[in-house]
């Protein structure tokens, strides 16, 4: 749709294809974009004086500062106005007798300055699916251009010994078209985690990466299946980028596409269930190691009518021709959304745990990152937090990320509260001393009452401040209300005496009868 941000991840793939000299057409065809689209991101690319493999590593934030520039792709004030239309104007040309012309006409006696008749019609096609004949593609395959990936249907299984329970795990399959050259491993389920690690040991079997990747519209790989413009797992992406690889999943419903994995497949079946079958394995990792060693004398066994062996065709004619393997692990990256909370942190739901950005950001939405190791957080495309990745319930927080106030707050201890009460007073200090050792409690159970003591040091002259200290730890008392009432008394006191002295009472009263008087 017009103006829509491409995902960064998509736009690797893009970059990836036309450094390998790929036309912009065929990789608008490759990664479902349209071809303007291709065009805008490698005419920016062109004008950057930044190397390719120095984007790849960038992450995606600030990969989206770099691309997005800020301009949606149309301009033109009646495409907006046009959008508007288009769910009512795809209902009305699917009813009897309506013309796309009828339908222009009706759109220029309501807005005269709109698109002329061709472009009205272009816009609308660009929304609405083309009914072709249905065609059965033949294959030339190319070697170490495409990989084949799937889920086998079946299960294998093996036994906990610790619990004796059957555990089912799912079978992976993988093979190099050219060279029908095959893969198998089995994880635990069909999980993207899974489905991610399966890949990489399958790249690591073959020694080498395919430039596509072409799974089934799984889960794991494809979001969400359409003919025309699939959209992938970011996880799938990630792993693509890593690895140097773009994704193009099969049609749905269009086994043909497949059809080699699909026999490999049939293939695992009869040369790796059928011997396995009676076997019994205590651990995946045994059950792992079985189906490798039946997966290689697949491989080393001679074809039907070739005088040669799928690993003997793979290591003369394909091996050499694939792209060599990245030299650092790949890591599983995630990334979402999330809002900073008043406590200057940000809630990751999947840890359970908090981790802390700087207090300036609180209300704002940021972008996090995060690996199986590390949080990254980024605010219009801008670093503003790591954190190493942390799991269970908890606060990973930095001294420089809360307000100053905050700060003091929690660094509050007994020998924070000794050195600020030692700052002001010796005889406050003896005071906090004798408080923290007159009761068997632990010692944050004083921290308000110390900082009670301190509101008033300040706010009382010092010579009136010790002398209240003094009194209540002659009296063995050393809560905050104590000193405070008397504080309060000695106030009272000095009001008292200052009257006194102010209006003495007189010597000579002699309209006071006396005691004499009375006798």
């Amino acid at each position: 749709m017009a103006g829509k941000l491409l995902q960064m991840s998509k736009l690797k793939q893009v970059l990836q294809l036309h450094v390998t000299g790929a036309s912009n057409r065929s990789i608008a065809s490759k990664v479902g974009l349209y071809k303007e689209t291709v065009n805008k991101y490698i005419r920016q690319y062109k004008t950057l004086s930044i190397d390719l493999q120095e984007l790849l590593q960038k992450d995606s934030p600030e990969l989206e500062q770099i691309f997005s520039g800020g301009s949606p792709a149309y301009v033109d004030k009646r495409f907006a106005d046009f959008s508007k239309r288009l769910p009512y104007l795809e209902k009305e040309l699917a009813r009897k007798h309506v013309t796309r012309l009828r339908l222009w006409e009706e759109y220029i006696d309501e807005y005269a300055c709109g698109y002329g008749f061709t472009q009205f019609c272009f816009h609308l096609k660009q929304h609405t699916k083309a009914q072709n004949p249905s065609t059965v593609l033949v294959n030339n395959y190319v070697p170490a251009e495409k990989c084949y990936v799937d889920f086998a249907g079946d299960t294998l299984a093996y036994t906990d010994v610790d619990t004796g329970k059957t555990i089912r795990v799912q079978t992976f399959v993988g093979c190099l078209p050219y060279t029908d050259y095959a893969f198998a491993i089995c994880v635990p389920s069909q999980k993207s985690e899974d489905f991610i690690y399966a890949m990489t040991q399958m790249f690591a079997f073959f020694g080498g990466v395919t430039p596509i990747v072409v799974p089934d519209n799984l889960k794991s790989a494809v979001i969400k299946s359409d003919r025309y413009e699939p959209q992938i797992n970011r996880l799938m992406e990630h792993l693509g980028n890593h690895y140097g690889f773009v994704v193009l999943p099969t049609r749905p419903g269009k086994p043909k596409d497949k059809c080699l994995v699909e026999n490999q497949v049939k293939l695992v079946y009869q040369r790796v269930y059928a011997p396995l079958r009676n076997r019994l394995f205590l651990s995946l990792e045994e059950l792992n190691k079985a189906v490798i060693e039946q997966v290689q004398l697949h491989n080393r066994k001679r074809m039907q009518q070739r005088p040669y062996s799928r690993e003997e065709h793979f290591i003369s004619a394909e091996k050499e021709k694939l792209k060599p393997l990245p030299k650092s692990v790949f890591e599983v990256q995630y990334d979402t959304e999330l809002t900073v909370s008043a406590s200057c942190c940000v809630y990751l739901g999947r840890d359970k745990h908090y981790y802390s950005v700087p207090y300036q950001h609180i209300g704002q939405k940021v972008k996090v990152i995060y690996t199986r190791t590390l949080v990254k957080i980024y605010l219009k495309g801008e670093r503003i937090a790591t954190h190493p990745r942390m799991e269970g319930f908890g606060y990973s927080m930095l001294d420089e990320h809360t307000a100053p106030h905050s700060t003091d707050y929690n660094k509050r201890s007994v020998a924070y509260y000794m050195h600020k009460a030692g700052e002001k007073s010796t005889i406050l200090e003896e005071f906090f001393r004798l408080m923290f050792a007159s009761q068997n409690v632990p010692p944050e159970f004083f921290y308000n009452r110390c900082d009670g003591l301190l509101r008033l040091q300040r706010i009382t002259p010092l010579r009136e401040m010790e002398k209240a200290c003094q009194i209540a730890m002659d009296h063995g008392q050393y809560s905050y209300k104590f000193v405070e009432r008397v504080l309060r008394n000695l106030r009272a006191f000095t009001e008292d005496e200052n009257v006194t002295q102010k209006n003495p009472k007189p010597d000579n009263r002699e309209n006071i009868r006396g005691a004499v008087y009375y006798q």
